[in-house]
């Protein structure tokens, strides 16, 4: 009697009857093919993943959490990694060892900034993707936690106002941010597992993914990418170690860059929002039998807006910063391997590599709307190699000391005036800089006082 009286309480439980309607969906007890769904969300369709998929989904409608499922898409991105991953041999390692080694006693003679207090490290995929995945989830989370909004929203706002259905899908608003949670979680943690095949070092991408000075070499993905030139691939090594190690002392020097860096990256992020009427007319228009219109929505940043003006100005700062920081590496690592025979044709594939991007860095920008493009890499490499030849390494690298002597967008433009103001040295202090100097300098009042 009891267990009679539960189960009709159950059923009126608005949450746990949207539970079993998407448990039947689960099962396979509908028009929906999970394979399809796997694929709309940009998945693979490979039976192992279709499966884990399901049980996520599962186990998301059983989690009394909220949001995203940030270790989901680390394990997603670890598990990815792992399938494609061969065991560096140990000569192969010595060798990157020692071309490190080299790369540093290289950049000596290229840059006054000093050389990094920590060892470089050999890193696997699978070490790579741990490593930078804390900056990764800090670039996606605003696009996650809005797509969850999004859904939300939608659902509520599209039910009836009045009936069991409007109830239902209220009841079940957070099961279902759970649901979508872990739908991103899964195809963020395929687009980051595909880069840790691509990227080559810790900077490759061109942001501070590594914490603190640290710099990284990826031994498979350094032989893939020399495997593709006719190119002595010791010749490779050392290039991409000191390309490597430049990026790395860079970012130890001027150590607000990176919190700068990813601040704006954020702040960026933070202000995109997905267009719920694209979403409103996907569910309107959805059709179980064919979920090509889905994957194409997900996969292709459809349902992210046009970006806002503010949203374009801070997108061309950011593209500015990242163009200043590639392209003082290039000049750098340019003078620093001026041995190799063939620095300059490695220059130019990875010149290429950087502003084309590969597949998954591709996927990562339609994923969260953002493109992490140096779009100006050669002007300001050109500009970098003018202020070198006028007035030298040391006066160059003094511009990373402070926020406000960097150059800025209109220095790509005019490079002439950014070395007339290096060259008239420091200006004339104001009467309040003078006063304020005036009063540190006066030792007065540590004198002895007269009797």
């Amino acid at each position: 009697m009891a267990e009679d009286s539960r189960n009709d309480s159950d059923a009126g439980n608005p949450e746990d009857e949207f539970r079993d309607m998407l448990n039947d969906f689960l099962a396979g007890n509908t028009n929906i093919d999970p394979a399809k769904l796997a694929g709309a969300a940009g998945l693979p369709n490979d039976p192992a993943m279709i499966a884990q998929l399901i049980s996520q989904l599962q186990a998301a409608m059983r989690s009394s959490g909220d949001g995203i499922n940030w270790q989901l898409a680390l394990d997603q991105a670890k598990g990815i990694a792992e399938r494609g991953t061969v065991v560096s041999l140990p000569a192969e390692r010595s060798a990157l060892e020692q071309a490190l080694h080299v790369a540093s006693l290289w950049l000596d003679e290229a840059t006054t900034i000093s050389e990094l207090s920590g060892t470089p490290k050999l890193m696997s995929r699978q070490q790579w993707v741990a490593a930078t995945m804390p900056v990764w989830t800090q670039l996606a989370e605003p696009v996650a936690n809005s797509i969850a909004d999004s859904l939300t929203d939608v659902l509520e706002q599209s039910a009836p106002e009045d009936g069991e259905l409007d109830e239902m899908l209220k009841g079940a608003s957070k099961m279902m941010r759970n649901v979508g949670g872990t739908l991103f979680a899964m195809q963020f943690g395929q687009v980051v597992g595909q880069l840790s095949s691509e990227v080559v070092s810790g900077g490759d991408i061109g942001i501070p993914l590594l914490d603190g000075d640290q710099a990284a070499i990826l031994p498979q993905n350094v032989s893939g990418f020399a495997a593709g030139l006719d190119i002595p691939i010791d010749q490779v090594q050392l290039y991409l170690a000191v390309r490597e190690l430049a990026h790395s002392r860079l970012f130890r020097h001027a150590r607000w860059l990176r919190l700068q860096l990813l601040t704006a990256i954020t702040e960026f992020a933070r202000g995109i929002s997905i267009d719920t009427d694209r979403i409103q007319g996907l569910a309107s228009d959805f059709d179980p039998e064919n979920t090509e219109q889905l994957r194409e929505a997900l996969t292709s940043g459809a349902l992210i807006p046009p970006k806002t003006d503010d949203q374009l100005a801070a997108l061309g700062r950011l593209e500015t910063t990242l163009a200043l920081v590639e392209g003082w590496v290039d000049v750098v690592t340019a003078e620093a391997t001026r041995r190799l025979p063939s620095s300059a044709a490695i220059a130019e594939t990875v010149r290429r590599r950087r502003a084309s991007g590969g597949p998954a860095e591709s996927a990562f920008s339609t994923l969260v709307g953002l493109e992490l493009r140096p779009r100006r890499l050669r002007e300001a490499a050109a500009m970098w190699q003018k202020v070198t030849d006028a007035v030298g390494s040391e006066k160059r690298d003094e511009l990373w000391s402070h926020p406000d002597l960097v150059p800025t967008a209109e220095d790509l433009d005019d490079p002439t005036a950014l070395i007339a103001r290096i060259t008239a040295g420091e200006p004339e202090p104001d009467d309040i800089d003078q006063a304020i100097r005036d009063l540190l300098d006066d030792d007065s009042s540590e004198r002895p006082r007269e009797e």
